[in-house]
């Protein structure tokens, strides 16, 4: 084990988990708490957007600011809009069906994250490039892979598991799409040839990959619906974790970042209030975090 060496897990969550993650960011730097300084950082879905952002070198601060700032042309132009074309909310209903089918204990077999690449392949989205574009900055290309960064997805086809990282081979903005690919939201991203969908299809945070560093700071997004099973699943990964060595801790929203989060994480017209709120929890954890992470 590389004792001396920090990971940093975030999970997935959504445009709501984007925002509060990068918010949390934010408020943690106030205080004095680099979560890029990571030796690793691995991200699931919102966290692999949030992750390759920070691991690339940008300002917490100005991340957070771009998220409230699009929040306020999005409500601009919801206002402008006819009544009857202002766009809602993505409905998860359909994803949620198969999800409810995983186990109580472990992560869904390989065959239904295959069943839900069957839907995600399905489905009628955006086109593939207009998503890996809508990564903006990231997905440039040429956009450098950030030094020990990684994110997770699934094979649409056989539903196994993979982690991109620079060795892979793969453009970080398509890396990241993948990552992000809600199945049914979203269309399944191309790589080397196969389609590949969103990572938290195997687990929403996939703690399990800070095994093998000695300081491992997790990052977990909590809906309102389905709380209590989320964080049964959330303490068993990180007991799991533990078991392994690692030194743990764990960030999930409070109280007051739930509230602002809603009951739909894909309701990106929530990023705004939902990064701020993440600023002033990351100011209320950054001495806790301080003593572990620093």
């Amino acid at each position: 084990m590389r004792v001396a060496s920090r990971a940093l897990i975030l999970g997935g969550g959504g445009p709501v988990g984007i925002a509060w993650e990068l918010g949390l960011a934010a408020g943690l730097e106030e205080g004095g708490v680099t979560l890029a300084a990571a030796d690793r950082i691995v991200g699931t879905s919102a966290g692999s957007f949030a992750g390759a952002a920070l691991a690339s070198g940008r300002r917490a601060e100005s991340l957070v600011r771009a998220q409230v700032e699009q929040a306020r042309r999005d409500a601009a132009a919801r206002e402008s809009a006819p009544q009857g074309k202002r766009r809602a909310a993505p409905d998860l209903g359909p994803l949620m069906k198969f999800m409810a089918r995983r186990p109580a204990e472990g992560e869904p077999s390989a065959a239904l994250r295959a069943e839900i690449g069957a839907f995600a392949l399905a489905a009628k989205t955006v086109p593939e490039e207009q998503f890996v574009a809508s990564f903006g900055s990231i997905a440039k290309d040429g956009e450098k892979w950030p030094r020990g960064f990684a994110c997770t997805a699934v094979d649409a086809v056989d539903g196994s598991f993979v982690v991109w990282e620079e060795s892979s081979g793969v453009e970080l903005g398509r890396a990241v799409a993948s990552s992000c690919s809600v199945p049914g939201i979203f269309p399944p991203i191309t790589i080397h040839g196969r389609r590949y969908i969103d990572g938290g299809m195997r687990s929403a945070t996939n703690f399990d990959l800070g095994k093998g560093y000695g300081k491992v700071l997790v990052v977990a997004v909590l809906s309102n619906l389905g709380l209590d099973f989320m964080r049964a699943r959330i303490d068993a990964e990180v007991a799991d974790l533990k078991a392994s060595g690692a030194a743990v801790e764990l960030i999930v929203p409070n109280a007051h970042c739930l509230e602002a989060f809603g009951n739909n994480l894909m309701d990106a017209s929530r990023r705004g209030d939902v990064a701020l709120a993440g600023v002033v929890q990351g100011r209320a954890e950054a001495e806790r975090i301080g003593k572990f992470w620093n």
